[in-house]
């Protein structure tokens, strides 16, 4: 077995898309669902075939969905943190706080929230 991808639902298609290509995922194919949806599916360089991240919209609906409090987080190294961060405060995403460590020596690290309030966690790695 070997993992293959999580699912988020997303209320604006194109702006949830436009933040994770923001992160460095690319889209690799959309699928339709009859008349009652979209799946946006996206992965990172190097990837390969596999789409790491499915983006579900549901057409028609309007109202937020409840993230709930299982919901922890995905995660994504960086190579540079700080540069990083420069390039995403460019276009308007900022970390929840500033990257901190978890214990000395660790990684540094911080979280953003994409368009619908899931959490990515921003690992720095060399």
């Amino acid at each position: 077995m070997a993992f293959i991808h999580t699912c988020y639902r997303v209320l604006e298609l194109d702006r949830s898309i436009a933040f994770y290509e923001a992160l460095g995922f690319e889209e690799v194919r959309r699928v339709p669902i009859r008349e009652e949806a979209v799946n946006v599916f996206m992965n990172m360089p190097g990837d390969g075939d596999v789409a790491r991240l499915e983006l579900t919209y549901n057409i028609g609906r309007e109202e937020p969905y409840e993230i709930g409090t299982g919901y922890g987080h995905i995660a994504i190294s960086a190579a540079d943190l700080d540069a990083t961060l420069e390039q995403l405060a460019r276009q308007g995403i900022t970390p929840e706080k500033p990257p901190y460590r978890v214990r000395e020596g660790g990684s540094r690290l911080c979280f953003v929230r994409d368009p619908d309030g899931y959490r990515i966690e921003l690992i720095e790695r060399a």
